[in-house]
């Protein structure tokens, strides 16, 4: 596929990487307190809004309370899957030397192990970031998204397999952070090694909200079970539409295992961008994305608190104009929007394409 980035000399892809990592360490020297007591009030709204939405859904009998409750608890879980466990898991806020806000140690509201997460997305994902065959989340092995994805007939329906994925995202993401092996390396046993973990967390999570709390309400335990699987509901989907969103846009670029070879800082950080896509709106919307919002400067600097990024991306614009680079922005409907079409488009089958080349 063809790109809207002019390719750089060697010259200016080390001058280009200069420039990004003087940003990173400026904002770094500056990250302290304020960033503390972000992430306790985060902390701090998750758990509240989490127990008062479980509460109210108590009296889910009354029709309010439901609406509210449930509100609440998707509130929670959203916050909790984006703002807060994703990015302590990316260990920015390790140097708190907080156990309880530790990469190593965190645990989220989501069927998916953080053991799991942190192997897949922050190690796999993070490091090969859209590179064919290399970047498991391209597609999620479910949906060809690029024409240089090979096509089949299992292909053409994929725009209901991205719905049905929508709805279950958690458990895509858990069941593809197994790390399964390539079909035909698969063996039940490996099968079963893989998933335990998985089954382990689900077994928790799917007691605590399909029966504990239920039996706890007693007469309204239809109404917390509903209550609890609608804002499970809400949070997959909000999530499936928030990271789809970063990565298969149009515009958004894939690359060849060749790139990996002898990828200077430069490289690296040219890939990062052309494999990501930002979601433009005000400061709520930004903390509900978990500041995945500003996917750009997430894949840039992963280990910066994301409360930092809306600072650094004027800046960060500022140096892809400069070098010629398209920055990939736009409204979250104008955005997903795009996705579906891709989505759409690659269901057939196409010529496909060389990927594009980071440099001269």
């Amino acid at each position: 596929m063809s790109s809207r980035s002019r390719a750089l000399s060697p010259q200016e892809l080390q001058a280009f990487g200069r420039e990004l990592d003087a940003l990173r360490d400026e904002v770094l020297a500056d990250v302290g307190e304020a960033d503390a007591a972000y992430v306790r009030r985060v902390r701090a709204f998750m758990r509240y809004s989490g127990a008062a939405g479980r509460g109210l859904l108590f009296f889910g009998l009354l029709p309010p309370a439901w609406l509210a409750g449930t509100g609440l608890l998707a509130l929670s879980k959203i916050v909790d899957n984006m703002e807060l466990g994703h990015n302590v898991m990316h260990g920015q806020y390790d140097w708190m030397q907080d156990p309880t806000l530790h990469s190593q140690t965190f645990e989220w509201d989501n069927v998916c192990p953080a053991d799991g997460w942190r192997r897949t997305h922050n190690l796999t994902h993070h490091t090969y970031t859209n590179v064919l065959g290399k970047d498991r989340d391209i597609g999620y092995g479910l949906l060809r998204v690029f024409p240089e994805q090979p096509w089949s007939p299992a292909n053409l329906p994929q725009l209901l397999y991205a719905g049905g994925l929508a709805l279950v995202f958690q458990w895509g993401v858990a069941i593809h952070d197994a790390d399964l092996g390539p079909d035909g390396e698969r063996r039940p046993a490996d099968v079963a090694r893989g998933l335990a973990p998985v089954a382990k967390k689900a077994a928790r999570k799917l007691a605590k909200d399909y029966v504990v709390f239920p039996l706890l309400a007693g007469p309204a335990a239809p109404a917390v079970f509903l209550g609890n699987l609608t804002a499970n509901l809400v949070r997959n989907v909000w999530a499936f539409a928030v990271i789809f969103c970063g990565h298969f846009t149009a515009d958004v670029e894939v690359f060849p295992e060749s790139v990996l070879e002898d990828e200077s800082r430069g490289h690296w950080y040219v890939r990062q961008l052309r494999g990501s896509s930002n979601l433009e709106g005000g400061s709520l919307f930004h903390l509900l994305t978990g500041n995945l919002s500003h996917q750009i400067e997430h894949h840039l600097f992963p280990d910066v608190p994301a409360r930092r990024y809306a600072e650094m991306a004027p800046r960060v614009r500022a140096i892809c104009d400069r070098y010629g680079q398209h920055y990939n922005t736009g409204s979250f409907a104008a955005q997903l929007w795009s996705v579906v079409k891709r989505i759409a488009t690659h269901s057939l089958p196409s010529f496909g394409g060389s990927p594009a080349p980071v440099e001269a």
